[in-house]
């Protein structure tokens, strides 16, 4: 058993001088610091001045575009996309894609992302560097038609899911079609069918641009949330990311629907100068998760950076400072993503899965300590993260992670050097 000590922060509660017990995968118990001795423990991290936190959840990645991290800076998201993106994309090889997948994804961990939800291509790659490090990853092949794209024919798709499915416990495949404009509504009615058949969760780019709406609009006269209810896919399977522009009528219809809509606040403000109207989905009932999307364009795979952006840009977009609380934010990134991907996490209850975060706040900035989620969402960096568990195995601890036996400046190395 591994106990890990210290206060213990979930979107629902904070517990102090705790330890939470750990065995088999799963947390066994949360009981007070001074009955550990109760338990027959093996290893004992943590102590007074950190945080336990469920793991981050996020929920919308391209981990491999750590190769593009800096290219394409200050424009439009379809200049960025026709012009830099994919161009550079046609270049990839399995053996690429393999080691910037190894790159960004040990990034996202080493800052507490315990779960990841890819979206790429050589899907089977980032499948297998995933298993490899230890981080639990929902992960689909990136699919389009209406774009000539080698790397994304939809039947690729489908055989991905087939090949993975009920393969790892670790690793979960989805179905990916790329966007609204860039999957044709037949391909996208086929992807709903499958995803009935074998109850996949559908993870999709939604309105984020204006190119993408008005094409869906000339193309079937329907707007982008629309098209996914014509197609058969807007349900409680659908992940829908970024939804810059969505209408106040597709925010009804889709907070209707039992559809969950990633957030990605830095990345669209920096590509496109919006960001969703998130706090109207919330407030109809929609379910909320945050994505750091790519290192590039928002530079790093640190949602602790993903919640603080979150948290603000909502406040000046809305005019508004009492929308976005910091444990609001907190549960979108734990809570909002687990469910997202239909799993029991994010909390720290007995019977949960064992994904957890231990942050060193024996930092100034953690000072004085009595609103845990302000200084979660306002205060920390992935630099805290001292430790990361999945799964209940530590995958990563003071800057090794443990099933590669490397640092992060080792795999820099790697790449810088080779």
């Amino acid at each position: 058993m591994i106990a890990l000590t210290g206060t213990v922060v979930d979107a629902q509660q904070t517990l102090r001088d705790v330890a939470v017990i750990v065995e088999s995968g799963v947390i066994k118990d949360v009981i007070p610091a001074d009955r550990l001795g109760e338990y027959s423990i093996d290893e004992v991290y943590g102590g007074k001045g950190y945080l336990i936190l469920p793991g981050l959840v996020n929920a919308h990645t391209h981990v491999a575009m750590a190769r593009f991290r800096g290219l394409g800076e200050d424009i439009p998201i379809e200049q960025w996309l026709s012009d830099v993106i994919w161009p550079a994309e046609l270049e990839w090889t399995p053996r690429e894609i393999r080691r910037w997948a190894l790159l960004g994804m040990a990034e996202a961990l080493a800052n507490g992302s315990t779960t990841i939800n890819d979206h790429y291509f050589f899907a089977d790659e980032i499948a297998k560097v995933a298993l490899e490090l230890g981080i639990r990853a929902f992960i689909g092949q990136t699919v389009m038609d209406e774009v000539d794209f080698p790397l994304a024919k939809p039947e690729e798709g489908f055989r991905f899911f087939k090949r993975w499915d009920g393969k790892s416990d670790l690793v979960k495949p989805t179905l990916a079609p790329h966007a609204t404009n860039t999957v044709s509504l037949e391909i996208m009615k086929e992807i709903g069918e499958f995803a009935s058949e074998r109850n996949a969760l559908i993870h999709v780019h939604l309105s984020q641009s204006r190119g993408e709406v008005e094409t869906v609009k000339r193309r079937y006269g329907l707007t982008p949330v629309e098209y996914l209810e014509r197609a058969g896919v807007l349900n409680g399977r659908l992940i829908g990311v970024h939804g810059i522009y969505l209408s106040g009528k597709e925010v009804g219809l889709y907070s209707r629907s039992g559809a969950t809509l990633v957030h990605c606040s830095l990345s669209m403000a920096k590509l496109e100068g919006r960001i969703a109207p998130i706090i109207e989905l919330a407030e109809k009932g929609t379910n909320i998760a945050l994505g750091n999307d790519s290192p590039n364009p928002v530079g790093l795979m640190d949602m602790f950076t993903e919640m603080r952006f979150a948290a603000v840009l909502n406040k000046v977009w809305r005019k508004r400072t009492d929308v976005a609380s910091a444990r609001e934010v907190f549960s979108w990134a734990t809570l909002g993503g687990a469910r997202a991907l239909g799993f029991r996490a994010g909390l720290i209850k007995p019977g949960y899965p064992a994904d957890l975060v231990l942050l060193n706040a024996r930092k100034p900035q953690f000072l004085p300590g009595e609103n845990p989620y302000s200084h979660i969402v306002y205060s920390a960096r992935g630099s805290d993260v001292e430790l990361v568990m999945v799964n209940g195995e530590v995958v990563y601890r003071n800057g090794l992670f443990t099933r590669i036996g490397k640092t992060l400046e080792e795999l820099w190395e790697r790449v810088e050097l080779s």
